[in-house]
């Protein structure tokens, strides 16, 4: 995503400021506008109002043109297949050059043999640890680290979530999936932080650096996993390499981010003192960065989370794999007993590294928890409790410990099938909702979309980009909106924006409504925190589970999932947006009688505008993020044609939809996202 983190994507977000206040006159009665005084205009917000308004206008006009003259000279009808370039025969020629080479051409040989080779040891190494630790020895390292980081509080929450994971029967799935992120975020975390200091020392490499860690903050996780799976086929190396490029971007981007707000005065005393360039960096620089490369670990570890669990795949195995599984199969009791561990995992993560950061970051100086003595002791007990296992020959969890919750939760679903799936008296049931759904807004909204001519819908996306970027973004949205047809996938790209536009449309009147609620009440805020906590760290396989519970299998579902996960992100944006508001503007029209509903509309929400166009931007990037991942619940389009690539080992049909899924990214990212046109020139053209 564009935002550090997403995107994602598990996404702290930011306070931003929004803009210079504006001074109101008298209003009128009742809702009447607010009339502006003569200050209100003042400022760079108000001397680009007229002048965006002018841009629109003449946006506009040869938007208009250009259609009259396109139906005149290009008629109708979808993309044209003269404009079509058939690839599927150069990629299934490269696959198998692929693989009938993989044994025995140095490429593979003497480098990404060894990158394999390594990845699939180091994963090894680390599951075998955990499970030579065995389980009470894994749950007390587990409380210790949390104690040592982030107090007593949160270590008995990590107990008590590796006791869930037990008791489920998730325990060896559990330690997979460990294994595998220890190893990825240990990757990942080095790579973007070798890459944010090199962004965050150089302007140039940072200029390079930007636009391409932008593309990849915006591409939907089934994307990455496409071009690994042809180099090293399916398997943990695949996921695990997958894994790394996906949660990189954080913390590069937070590492220069960092780097480059250095304090200039610290910065200017250490060079007077005749430090040389690294020891600027190694004493000033990154100690004064250390809260940004903290959040940078935070964000890389709730990433690499989300796309562990996804890469179950390409074979990563682990929970993911169970989930994946289950959901193949509709089997929501024991998709539900593998998502539970995932969520519990995700939620402790985020809250010991963010709890962490918070101490390390605020005091530096001081200890995160207890004493640094407390360390070897906390390893002999570790290792005392490993011993004991191994004595009693009780290093899994014990079987009699496990709790069947997938019988209850398919009762419970029969139960439901039988009683609120339809036919429910007054408000028909579920399943009414989402066939209606289906029927009455996806059908219409996808046939609209494949009826527009294929010059029209080029047009529509390069005057959105235009209307708030450059020519530069109108440019690579209008190029890759045409590679989607080129490719010869238009239609089914057309159907995947169906969804994402029916889901967008669901989140952010929803989003916005909550997160304007929750600026204004403080006790609305404190209950919707935890719950945006909770969504935020999900991954986006979790949403699955509960939206095939309720609504069975399809695009609504799919549609579903992709509100629930997006919402999180609108709410706390506009909320934050809105709180960020200067005071003096709302108290001004306060003082001259405009009612609450003016002071929203007329004074908050416009001096917004930047938060609410990145809730737009977050929300529409997080929404194409988890429709596409409904291809595995029946979502079809280009999910179903990656899955299916991926399934059935067809690598030209999933390479296809994989690139048209990096191009739909790209143009809904530069439709919804302003640059720094304006804040560079001041010009509103």
């Amino acid at each position: 995503m564009s935002a550090t983190a997403p995107s994602a994507p598990a996404d702290r977000t930011t306070e931003r400021g929004a803009g210079p206040a504006a001074t109101t006159g008298r209003p009128g009665s009742g809702d009447r506008p607010l009339k502006p005084g003569p200050g209100a205009d003042s400022g760079s917000g108000g001397a680009r109002a007229p002048l965006r308004r002018r841009r629109g206008r003449l946006i506009g006009a040869g938007t208009a043109l250009l259609l009259v003259l396109g139906a005149v000279l290009l008629g109708g009808g979808s993309w044209p297949g003269g404009l079509t370039v058939d690839v599927s025969g150069p990629l299934e020629r490269a696959g198998d050059w692929i693989v009938d080479n993989r044994d025995g051409h140095p490429l593979f040989l003497y480098f990404l043999g060894h990158v394999s080779n390594a990845v699939v040891v180091a994963v090894r190494a680390v599951y075998l640890l955990l499970l030579g630790l065995g389980w009470a020895g894994v749950t007390a390292a587990a409380g210790l680290v949390a104690w040592r980081l982030a107090g007593v509080r949160l270590a008995l929450v990590c107990v008590a979530a590796c006791a869930a994971c037990g008791l489920l029967g998730m325990w060896v799935p559990t330690l997979q999936t460990l294994a595998l992120m220890v190893v990825a975020v240990l990757a990942s975390v080095v790579l973007g932080a070798l890459l944010g200091l090199a962004a965050g020392l150089s302007g140039r490499m940072d200029r390079v650096l930007r636009p391409l860690l932008d593309t990849m903050q915006v591409l939907p996780a089934f994307a990455y996993l496409l071009p690994v799976v042809l180099v090293f086929g399916i398997g943990v190396p695949a996921a695990v390499l997958a894994t790394v490029v996906y949660a990189a971007p954080p913390m590069a981007r937070l590492t220069a981010l960092g780097l480059r707000g250095a304090d200039a005065g610290v910065m200017e005393a250490s060079a007077s003192l005749g430090a040389t360039g690294r020891q600027r960096l190694l004493t000033a620089r990154l100690p004064l960065a250390r809260k940004e490369l903290l959040l940078g670990v935070n964000q890389s570890i709730m990433m690499a989370l989300g796309m562990a669990v996804i890469a179950s795949v390409i074979g990563a195995g682990g929970l993911g794999d169970r989930v994946y599984q289950a959901l193949a199969s509709v089997d929501v009791g024991a998709a539900l007993a593998a998502g539970v561990p995932i969520v519990l995992l995700a939620a402790v993560l985020d809250r010991v590294t963010a709890a962490a950061g918070a101490r390390l970051g605020s005091a530096p100086d001081r200890p995160a928890g207890p004493g640094r003595a407390v360390a070897p002791a906390s390893a002999a007990l570790v290792a005392a409790i490993a011993a004991a296992g191994h004595l009693t020959g009780r290093l899994d969890w014990p079987r009699a410990w496990t709790v069947d919750t997938a019988g209850p939760v398919n009762r419970a679903v029969d139960w439901m099938t039988a009683h609120l799936y339809s036919e429910v008296p007054a408000v028909g049931g579920t399943a009414d909702w989402a066939s209606h759904f289906t029927t009455g807004v996806l059908n219409p909204l996808r046939s609209g979309l494949q009826w527009l001519p294929w010059w029209s819908v080029l047009l529509a996306v390069g005057a959105l980009a235009l209307l708030i970027g450059t020519w530069r973004t109108a440019a690579t949205a209008v190029l890759a909106m045409a590679a989607i047809g080129a490719l010869g996938v238009w239609a089914p790209a057309l159907d995947t924006l169906s969804q994402v536009l029916a889901a967008v449309a669901v989140t952010l009147p929803l989003g916005f409504a909550l997160g304007a609620a929750a600026a204004r009440s403080a006790r609305l805020d404190g209950v919707l925190r935890p719950v945006l906590d909770v969504f935020q760290t999900m991954p986006q396989f979790v949403y699955l589970i509960p939206v095939v519970a309720l609504f069975g299998v399809g695009r609504a579902p799919a549609v579903a999932a992709a509100v629930v996960y997006a919402l999180p992100a609108v709410v706390r944006i506009t909320a934050q947006g809105l709180r960020a508001v200067d005071q003096g503007a709302v108290e001004s029209a306060r003082s001259l009688g405009a009612t609450a509903r003016q002071q929203l509309f007329q004074v908050q929400l416009p001096l917004a505008r930047p938060a609410l166009l990145l809730a737009v931007n977050q929300g529409v990037v997080l929404v194409l993020a988890v429709v596409v991942i409904g291809g595995l619940v029946g979502g079809g389009a280009l999910g179903y044609d990656a899955v299916f690539g991926l399934a059935r080992g067809d690598l030209a049909t999933g390479l296809v939809a994989g690139a048209a899924m990096v191009c739909l990214g790209l143009v809904l990212d530069r439709v919804t996202q302003p640059t720094e046109r304006r804040t560079r020139t001041g010009k509103g053209a």
